[in-house]
């Protein structure tokens, strides 16, 4: 869901102007879950960039206090994630921790890593929404620990059907900046794709899971 439109449009202005967002309709990539995408979006990028990131940090920060007000900890979904959750945690003054996909293999086979005690609240971070699958995968982790979960909130969402209905069954509530119909929007005038490359993008979004090039 997103909370604000501004912001929305703001940080879809700000992934396209550093180059955050990929797009190659002509030599797909192919993501981990094995679904061909005309289209990449790679957030870290924004650590680059000072003002950029301060923004992000900023406004994922005051929505968090809009939503939950001042949760225990910020958890921050690794790799992706680890970044922007430990800012937004600093601009708040509170305590971070990140989860891994699964736990080490070796030393203390942390999966949680960080200090956490069971009946504290967190809100979690993520950079990118796709299927859910890896972010829940940290919010399962977080309840075996006995975390309390107040919400997520993330940069940006593709919008997919199959991640609203993950997040339903978890019961987990999910807020982004930015999603992928904003991006499209801005990507369309400021004249970052052409419209061919937008008949691609909205065609790819209809059944991504089946497209192919």
């Amino acid at each position: 869901m997103i909370l604000d439109k501004n912001s929305a449009e703001k940080t879809a202005e700000l992934l396209l102007q550093i180059n955050a967002i990929k797009l190659k309709p002509e030599n797909p990539f192919t993501w981990a879950s094995g679904w061909k995408s005309p289209i990449y979006c790679d957030n870290r990028i924004i650590l680059s960039y000072p003002a950029i990131r301060n923004y992000v940090r900023g406004e994922l920060a005051k929505q968090v206090e809009a939503l939950y007000g001042k949760p225990d900890i910020i958890a921050g979904v690794a790799t992706g994630a680890i970044g922007i959750g430990m800012l937004v945690a600093d601009y708040l003054g509170l305590p971070f921790i990140y989860v891994r996909p699964e736990a080490k293999s070796h030393g203390r086979q942390n999966q949680i890593e960080g200090q956490l005690e069971a009946n504290q609240t967190v809100v979690v971070i993520e950079d990118l929404i796709s299927t859910g699958k890896s972010s829940l995968n940290a919010v399962d982790a977080l309840n075996e620990a006995g975390a309390k979960i107040k919400g997520m909130l993330a940069i940006f969402t593709y919008g997919f059907d199959v991640a609203s209905e993950n997040f339903e069954k978890k019961e987990i509530e999910l807020h982004t900046l930015s999603d992928y119909n904003h991006l499209v929007q801005q990507a369309c005038s400021t004249g970052y794709i052409k419209n061919d490359q937008l008949n691609t993008l909205l065609e790819w979004r209809k059944n991504p899971s089946q497209w192919h090039p």
